[in-house]
Parts: C-alpha cells; sequence; structure tokens
C-alpha cells in the first residue's frame, strides 16, 4: 500500500503518468495500473484525467495534504543516512586475540582512534571464539580457518609462520627432533585455548601434512607463558614465529624441525555478509591493510 501511495504522490507532482515512470525508473503501464488499484481500494477517485492533462481531485488532493510531509519527511531522513554511511562517525566495535591485537590490530585502531575523535571506538582483546553477531560486534581479525562459512573473510595480515623452540640448555640433554613424529620422546609444552582443549601441533613437507597432538608435562594458556616456560628449559613449544622471534635473536631459544614448517596464510577481518558496512568499517579496513603492509615493509 505504502509503495502505491509513493507512486500516486509522483504523479500528482508530474501532472503525467510518462514523466513519473520515468523518475521511477518503471513503464507507464505499471505507474498507471497502480493508481488504478489505488483507487479500487480506496474507493473514490484519486486523478482526473483527460487527454490533456492530469490533475488531483478533491478526495486525491485531500490524500496528497496527509501524503507530501510525510515523503518529505522520509526523503529527508533517507538523505541524512546517506551522509552517515559516508562519515566516519559513529561506533566501531572490533575483536581479535591477543598476538592480533600486539601485531596489527591495535597499530590500525589507534591510527584510526587518534585521527577521527567523531569515532567512538571499543577493542575487546581475548582468545574464545566470539560470535561477531550475537555479541554485536562490526568486525573480527582472526585466522581463515577460524573463521565461519557464512562470514565475509578479507586478508589483511602477512603470511605466518609456526615453529618448535626450545632452550639451549633442554635440548644439550637430548637429541632434538628430526620428524614431528619424534616429539613423542620431549617434554613438551602445551597450550590450552580458550575452548578449553589442548592446540594441535600441524606440520607440513613435501606436500605431506601432519598433526601431531603431543602429552605436555607443562600447560599454559598465554602466549607469553608459553615463550617463558620454553625459556626456562622446561620442554619444547610450538608457537607463532613472532612470539618466539626476541628470544631466538637473542639466543634463549633455539629453532628445531625449521623444514617442516613452512608459512601459511595470515589473519583475515571478517564480518557478517548481511552487514552495512559504515564510513567507519571501511576506514578501519583501510587502516589493517595498511599496517600489514608496514610490518612486511619493516
Amino acid at each position: 500500500m505504502f509503495s502505491d501511495l509513493v507512486i500516486f504522490h509522483r504523479v500528482a507532482a508530474e501532472r503525467s503518468f510518462t514523466a513519473a515512470a520515468r523518475s521511477l525508473g518503471v513503464t507507464q503501464s505499471a505507474v498507471s495500473q497502480t493508481v488504478k488499484r489505488l483507487e479500487g481500494e480506496l474507493g473514490v477517485r484519486l486523478l482526473s484525467r483527460s487527454t490533456r492533462s492530469l490533475a488531483p481531485t478533491a478526495a486525491g488532493e485531500r490524500l496528497l495534504d496527509t501524503l507530501v510531509p510525510v515523503i518529505a519527511e522520509l526523503d529527508a531522513e533517507i538523505e541524512d543516512l546517506e551522509k552517515l554511511r559516508e562519515q566516519p562517525g559513529g561506533r566501531l566495535r572490533v575483536t581479535c586475540g591477543k598476538h592480533a591485537a600486539a601485531t596489527l590490530v591495535w597499530p590500525a585502531f589507534s591510527r584510526l582512534m587518534t585521527a577521527h575523535p567523531e569515532i567512538d571506538g571499543e577493542l575487546s582483546v581475548e582468545n574464545r571464539h566470539v560470535d561477531i553477531v550475537a555479541e554485536r560486534f562490526d568486525i573480527g581479525v582472526r585466522l581463515r580457518e577460524d573463521l565461519e562459512m557464512d562470514m565475509v573473510a578479507v586478508p589483511v595480515g602477512r603470511p605466518l609462520r609456526a615453529v618448535v623452540v626450545g632452550a639451549a640448555r633442554y635440548l644439550d640433554t637430548c637429541e632434538p627432533p628430526r620428524t614431528p613424529r619424534e616429539l613423542s620422546a620431549h617434554r613438551c609444552i602445551g597450550y590450552r585455548n580458550a575452548g578449553g582443549t589442548l592446540s594441535p601441533w600441524s606440520f607440513e613437507k613435501d606436500g605431506r601434512a601432519e598433526t601431531v597432538k603431543v602429552a605436555p608435562s607443562v600447560i599454559v594458556n598465554d602466549g607469553d607463558a608459553l615463550v617463558g616456560a620454553a625459556s626456562a628449559g622446561m620442554g619444547l613449544a610450538y608457537m607463532l614465529e613472532d612470539l618466539a622471534a626476541p628470544a631466538l635473536k637473542d639466543g634463549r631459544l633455539v629453532d628445531v624441525l625449521a623444514d617442516w614448517c613452512p608459512h601459511f596464510p595470515g589473519y583475515h577481518a571478517f564480518y557478517s555478509s548481511r552487514r552495512q558496512p559504515t564510513r567507519a568499517f571501511t576506514l578501519f579496513l583501510d587502516h589493517l591493510r595498511q599496517a600489514s603492509r608496514e610490518r612486511i615493509d619493516g
């Protein structure tokens, strides 16, 4: 009914079925049939037609008196919404894990908030699996393998690599593993993820993939604790190379099974396929990509 009223309003404003049809992007026949249907439903004639002119009847004028301010108000509101879409103001809620925050998300988030103080931003850093739709987040950042099928995923991070590392003092007491299967002979440090399960150790070499479920003698649930336990000589640990990099550089840790640890796709920004991106959302994606490029160039 409302769409029919809008078409009637346009015909009355244009004083022509043809001009109204052209402005609406539909056929003249469709416009004429819509007005006829509206008149039939209301039981009154709304337009007086002749071969040369078209004008509202008294009933049509009465209906227009109500329609004109309503449609004008709607047009103004739609225009305001379109302007809002183009402006970066509003609220932006972002979720990601600790490593993603430190290496990628925080640089992008802080840069956006500094450049656009009119944006109300929230960054939630936690390693649990977050349902961004249910918890009303605008965007999240995770590894591609952890994403739901109905999410739009955009690559924003450089390739990553997981490594197996141990302290020199530990490796001095035993033979370093040459294959993932030999890990069963070693003390290992496990990582318990936010879901409560132990993260598997995944490897690949010459096109052959292997996943090892170690029996850890030590378990932690934090990346810094994982580095600390390995540096203290408690056993071998499996972690992102970024986490281990400072300790590898200063010699606290030694990389083993390097030929079994290739790079894999890095972080992806993800959001609901049903979401209409705002200007703030688009700007944040741009800053994420920029932060990723800076890490690669650096």
